[in-house]
């Protein structure tokens, strides 16, 4: 498995790669004010894909740390009910107890 991760990740560089090569040419970005800035095509998809995979990291730590905090109150509550599992069976394994023997009330 390690091996055929590694050569699809391998397949993968080479066709970013090559992608790349083929895309160098400059394009020009217009921003707000009148501020242009010209930069590689590839260069500007790259900045553009991290920056989305950034946002969407971003986006899911509130969910994330939701999930961790149900995570745990539910094992919480599955230790409390394996205690008392275990307390019923130990309590089924014993023996029964004698009753207390108490003398009637109208001998005494």
């Amino acid at each position: 498995m390690k091996i055929i991760s590694r050569l699809i990740a391998a397949i993968l560089f080479i066709l970013f790669f090559f992608f790349a090569l083929k895309n160098t040419q400059e394009i020009t970005l217009h921003f707000f004010l009148g501020y242009e800035r010209t930069d590689p095509l590839v260069l500007v998809l790259l900045v553009c894909f991290v920056g989305g995979a950034i946002l969407g990291v971003l986006a899911m730590t509130p969910l994330v740390f939701r999930h961790r905090r149900e995570a745990s109150k539910q094992r919480k509550n599955l230790s409390v009910l394996q205690k008392e599992r275990e307390a019923q069976l130990l309590a089924q394994t014993q023996p029964p107890q004698p009753d207390s023997v108490v003398p009637p009330q109208h001998l005494i």
